[in-house]
């Protein structure tokens, strides 16, 4: 008859813990920006991370387009093994000036292709990096559709845009949002884009270990309270087991 105790202490565990490794799984569901801000009127680099939903197939290629109402003049991307990366460039409807030099064209999409051999499979997910500037002083983000294709054909669409007091969209596109650049006597905002872009790859691997760091946080923090859940139900036999040998 002890058994049968036993059987429910370990099955509520179990369930408890199930739900919180499903809870903890939202964290990389969707294809977003990192770092999610950045400053108008400069440069920066930013990661289009990137999770592999599916647990039958892997992800091949992704299609980033940028916002052509807020053309962004440099965009330069950073080599990534096992992947091609191929820019599209349109021309605009109107120049704009940039260090003091009209700009009649800009990147309008960004295509990464997995090599042959190379993919994000199921559990996976990749960042893939890109220098941007300069940013927009007349806008408070940057909207970036994507589309993610999968090895079996599906293409996953992440271009639903948020819109305030409604419930995130189910598949919602990347946004950047654009903050202020806080005012500094004799300083010009973002005078030198080679030297922004030289610095964002000197961070490239700082920011990769500080990634893999919060990746590793999320998964120990998830260990943590299901062995916290199973003690406490292992605790809870060893009281009852005592209790029923003090009666007898």
């Amino acid at each position: 008859m002890r058994s049968t105790p036993a059987r429910r202490i370990a099955g509520i565990a179990l369930a408890t813990a199930a739900g919180v490794v499903a809870l903890a799984g939202p964290a990389f569901a969707h294809v977003t920006v990192q770092p999610g801000n950045a400053q108008q009127g400069g440069y920066t680099a930013v990661d289009f991370r990137v999770p592999n939903e599916s647990d039958t197939a892997s992800t091949v290629k992704l299609e980033v387009s940028l916002p052509m109402d807020h053309p962004l003049a440099s965009v330069r991307t950073l080599p990534l093994p096992g992947w091609t990366a191929t820019l599209e460039k349109s021309k605009l409807d109107k120049p704009i000036k940039v260090h003091g030099s009209d700009v009649n064209e800009a990147v309008s999409k960004i295509t990464w292709t997995a090599d042959p051999g190379t993919k994000i499979a199921a559990g996976q997910f990749q960042e893939f990096r890109v220098s941007l500037g300069p940013l927009p002083t007349d806008t408070e983000s940057l909207t970036f559709k994507a589309l993610q294709s999968y090895d079996n054909g599906e293409v996953v669409r992440w271009i639903d845009e948020a819109k305030e007091g409604q419930p995130e969209p189910a598949k919602p596109a990347p946004v950047l949002t654009l903050t202020k650049a806080p005012a500094a006597a004799g300083a010009s905002p973002a005078a030198d884009g080679h030297h922004a872009e030289a610095t964002a790859s000197q961070d490239s691997a700082a920011k990769a270990s500080s990634s893999a760091n919060d990746s590793t946080a999320r998964v120990l923090g998830v260990v943590g309270i299901v062995v916290g859940v199973i003690g406490a139900g292992v605790g809870f036999l060893g009281l009852r087991r005592k209790g029923d040998s003090a009666a007898s």
